[in-house]
């Protein structure tokens, strides 16, 4: 089970998250897209994989904010969680896909494992996001594997 949580503002970490999904479904996974995460509503033994975009001043899209809030002040652990990170952003900005390091670092701070490093989609490239995200997507499905093993 892989529980997918949007952090999308303007509509390109959606799109992301979904191509992403059809993907994962095609190759055998059950997946949930959750575009307003709820802490209590998501399975903890799952695999969450985080794909959020970026905004303003390296600010959380608002419809993840009040998930990363729940997040950072619920008291219990999350060592039965496996997650990873695809984070769009903007190279141009100082900023640049500080949303998905504030939710890779509250994930860690709850003891959830990181399954690889976090995938950084740069809107300077000329590659479509969806395209860079699911190239990485090998990468995931062998840490699934070896997860899982």
């Amino acid at each position: 089970m892989i529980e997918i949580l949007v952090g999308s503002q303007m509509g390109a970490a959606e799109y992301v998250a979904e191509q992403v999904a059809e993907t994962l479904v095609q190759a055998g996974y059950e997946v949930n897209i959750h575009l307003k995460p709820e802490l209590n509503q998501l399975n903890r033994t799952a695999v969450w994989l985080v794909i959020t975009s970026t905004y303003g001043a390296g600010d959380l899209p608002d419809n993840i904010q009040p998930f990363a809030d729940q997040l950072a002040q619920d008291q219990s652990d999350l060592t039965t969680l496996s997650f990873a990170v695809i984070t769009l952003g903007d190279s141009s900005y100082d900023t640049f896909c500080l949303a998905g390091e504030k939710l890779q670092n509250l994930l860690q701070l709850k003891a959830a494992k990181l399954l690889l490093p976090m995938l950084k989609i740069d809107a300077q490239q000329a590659e479509l996001p969806e395209d860079i995200a699911l190239g990485w997507l090998h990468h995931l499905q062998t840490a699934l594997q070896h997860n899982q093993g």
